[in-house]
C-alpha cells in the first residue's frame, strides 16, 4: 500500500520555523500499530492520517509513541495540505471527526487558517514535588488544566530562557507561560514540555493554547490575544476564545511531499 505523505511547517510563514507536523492520507484505514510505526518513522512531534469520509475526514494523531486527544499544529497542517494541493475546495470549510474531540473544523481567513477547537478550563494546584524543585520559588502561579500543568513565569524573559531538566518533567506534561513585554506585539508567550508523550518540546501547540486561552482571559479581561511560542523554532498564534471554543489562526508551509510504502507491514 502507498500512502501520500507530506511534511508541513506550521503556525509560521517560513520553511524550518513553527512546528513540523507529518500528514498521511489514507485511502483505507490503518492499523493502530502502522499508524505508531509511520509517527515513529517521521519521529516528528505528531503525524497527522486523514481518511475521507462522506461528511469531512476522520482525523488521527500520533507522537513517536502513542495517539494523543488533541493536536493543533498537525490540524492546520492537514487542512493546508487539503486546500493547497486542490483536494479540497479552498472556499469549502473543512469537517475533522475525531474520537477524542468531537467535531473540529477549519476555515479559510485571508491568508490565515482558523481551527475550532474546544476551550479548556483550569483549576488553582499544588505542584507536584518534582515540579517544584524544578521551579523552585521562580513562578507566580500553578494551576491544572485537562491534561497538563501551567506554570506562570514573573516575565517573558524568564520562558525564553528557561532550562528544562528532562528527568524531572519526565511524568508530566507543563505548559510554561507570562505575559508579553510592554514592548512586545505578544499578549503572552509560551513553552511546552510534553516528556511522557514523548516529545521534549514541542515547537508550537495548538492544544496548549486552548489551555491558555481561558487562562489568559481571566487575567488580561479580554478575549482575543496575539501568542508567541518561544521554542528554539517558535511560531505565531492568533487566539480568540468564544465561550467554550477557542479559535486559533496561523498559515503553514509544505517542505516536504513524497509516498510511504508499507506494503511490508
Amino acid at each position: 500500500m502507498d500512502i501520500r505523505f507530506f511534511q508541513v511547517d506550521a503556525f509560521t510563514n517560513k520553511p524550518f520555523s513553527g512546528n513540523p507536523a507529518g500528514v498521511c492520507l489514507l485511502e483505507t484505514p490503518l492499523p493502530d500499530e502502522t499508524m505508531v510505526a509511520i509517527a515513529a518513522e517521521n519521529n516528528l512531534a505528531e503525524t497527522a492520517f486523514l481518511l475521507k469520509q462522506a461528511d469531512g475526514y476522520s482525523l488521527r494523531w500520533f507522537t513517536p509513541k502513542l495517539e494523543i486527544a488533541l493536536c493543533g499544529h498537525a490540524t492546520l497542517a492537514s487542512a493546508h495540505v487539503l486546500w493547497s494541493n486542490g483536494l479540497e475546495p479552498a472556499d469549502m470549510p473543512l469537517r475533522f471527526h475525531t474520537v477524542r474531540s468531537g467535531l473540529l473544523t477549519a476555515t479559510g481567513k485571508d491568508h490565515l487558517i482558523e481551527l475550532d477547537f474546544p476551550a479548556r478550563t483550569y483549576e488553582d494546584v499544588v505542584l507536584p514535588t518534582a515540579l517544584r524543585q524544578l521551579f523552585q520559588d521562580n513562578y507566580s502561579r500553578a494551576v491544572y488544566s485537562h491534561d497538563r500543568y501551567i506554570v506562570e513565569l514573573p516575565v517573558a524573559g524568564a520562558v525564553a530562557q528557561f532550562v528544562p531538566d528532562f528527568h524531572l518533567l519526565e511524568s508530566y506534561p507543563v505548559v510554561i507561560t507570562a505575559p508579553g513585554d510592554s514592548d512586545s506585539p505578544y499578549d503572552f508567550v509560551s513553552r511546552y514540555f510534553a516528556v511522557p508523550l514523548g516529545v521534549n518540546e514541542d515547537p508550537v501547540t495548538g492544544s496548549a493554547h486552548c489551555c491558555l486561552a481561558r487562562y489568559w482571559a481571566d487575567k488580561l479581561g479580554k478575549t482575543t490575544f496575539n501568542a508567541y511560542q518561544a521554542s528554539a523554532r517558535g511560531g505565531e498564534l492568533e487566539v480568540e476564545l468564544k465561550g467554550d471554543r477557542v479559535l486559533l489562526r496561523g498559515e503553514a508551509v509544505t517542505v516536504i511531499s513524497g509516498t510511504f510504502h508499507v506494503n511490508h507491514l
